[in-house]
């Protein structure tokens, strides 16, 4: 009867856990308020972090793909509670996201290995992590690059700075064919009259 109990508990902990992270849908980037232009929610930019981080696990040798995966899915999980700070806000407010991350995973039963995921995306010392930080780096720059591509000439200069940041061979390769690719040329053919100029 006991064991049923704390079983029930677990899941209803469970559930309260995959109800939290739903907030990540409608918890705002705040840069795009500073930027001018665009908008995008907290999961939207974690799961195209997630494909960034699984190209980069794909092109590094002996990289484990699974624990790049783990970061990229939980390395913005403390925006659930802290939401998202961008650098001024950080200037100002104190950012208790090792509280918020120690707390989300004290809630659910298999929490040790988000905390421990964390704990070591953190530290940015594996190369997995490294990766990773670069996947993130990455997924502003692909959004700041749809900004420039639509008129903001202000995302250029974000993007110029955010390039600084990487720090592994194939992240500053990636960053290098992002900023010569217009973020349409994907939807249009190669013999499309749009991408060729060709206008009536």
């Amino acid at each position: 009867m006991k064991i049923k109990k704390v079983k029930e508990l677990s899941i209803k902990k469970i559930a309260n856990f995959l109800f939290e992270v739903g907030m990540l849908s409608k918890t705002p980037r705040s840069g795009f308020h500073f930027l001018g232009t665009g908008e995008q929610s907290v999961a939207e930019h974690i799961n195209r972090t997630s494909f960034i981080g699984y190209v980069l696990a794909q092109m590094e040798p002996g990289i484990n793909v699974l624990k790049v995966l783990k970061m990229c899915l939980f390395h913005d999980i403390s925006e659930t509670r802290i939401s998202d700070l961008n650098h001024v806000h950080q200037r100002y407010v104190e950012r208790k996201e090792h509280s918020a991350v120690k707390d989300i995973s004290d809630s659910i039963p298999f929490g040790r290995d988000i905390f421990d995921t964390l704990h070591e995306y953190e530290k940015r010392k594996s190369r997995e992590a490294m990766v990773v930080k670069d996947a993130d780096t990455l997924e502003w720059l692909l959004a700041l690059k749809e900004q420039v591509d639509t008129g903001n000439t202000r995302a250029l200069e974000w993007m110029l700075d955010g390039v600084k940041r990487l720090k592994t061979d194939n992240g500053k390769l990636l960053a290098e064919a992002i900023m010569e690719t217009n973020s349409n040329d994907w939807w249009f053919p190669e013999d499309s009259v749009i991408k060729n100029k060709k206008y009536i």
